[in-house]
């Protein structure tokens, strides 16, 4: 392997133990057994754990990042792509990655690099949906007074509730976890009561082959 591809195959391999066993478990030792090789083949390569995790960290949510701007980019004006983000939010979609992001922002106060890795990515999401926010202003479709204070209140919303259904799912279902996070976008953007199901609906019937 050159350098950059002994590098990525480095980071899938940190990637891979961090979600089978939580990143504070993941060590040095648990990735080189991962990989076939020995603990200095990643100490050459990373200066720190730290490091190590925030890379790994990086490459799924910067992954999972892109493909709600993805799918954003598919809307027809500012009321769809905030339906389409909040169909698309992915820490909800999959119970590991919500699991990955509990554990970063856990692991956060204590890792500098992953830290500031997180962070950034939380707020190109809240970047983003602020973005959208000032777009349906804009045109008329929202009202909000502060759209970055709202997409914050938002984000947090979809994080709480992602926790709730991956820590209770007893307590609280998926759809319910959907349909709250829809109905509360709307009272805070001055949306008509199911708008943006309406308008996630038809774009889910209107991509069907």
């Amino acid at each position: 392997m050159n350098p950059d591809d002994r590098r990525e195959a480095i980071v899938s391999a940190a990637l891979a133990v961090m979600v089978r066993q939580g990143i504070a478990a993941t060590t040095v030792r648990d990735v080189a057994a991962q990989m076939g090789s020995s603990s200095g083949l990643i100490h050459h390569y990373f200066a720190s754990m730290d490091d190590l995790l925030a890379a790994a960290f990086e490459r799924a949510a910067g992954q999972d990042l892109q493909e709600s701007l993805e799918a954003m980019s598919e809307g027809r004006d500012p009321v769809e792509r905030l339906a389409l983000f909040l169909g698309s939010y992915s820490r909800a979609d999959e119970d590991w990655a919500v699991q990955l992001w509990l554990d970063a922002w856990a692991e956060a106060a204590r890792r500098p690099s992953l830290q500031r890795t997180s962070l950034r990515l939380n707020e190109a999401w809240q970047a983003r949906l602020a973005d959208v926010i000032r777009e349906g202003v804009r045109d008329g479709s929202m009202t909000c007074d502060d759209p970055d204070a709202a997409s914050w209140r938002l984000l947090s919303l979809l994080d709480g509730l992602a926790l709730q259904t991956v820590a209770h799912p007893r307590s609280i279902t998926r759809d319910q976890a959907e349909s709250w996070s829809r109905g509360l976008a709307e009272r805070e953007l001055g949306l008509p009561p199911g708008r943006l199901a309406g308008r996630l609906l038809a774009d889910r019937t209107s991509a069907r082959p």
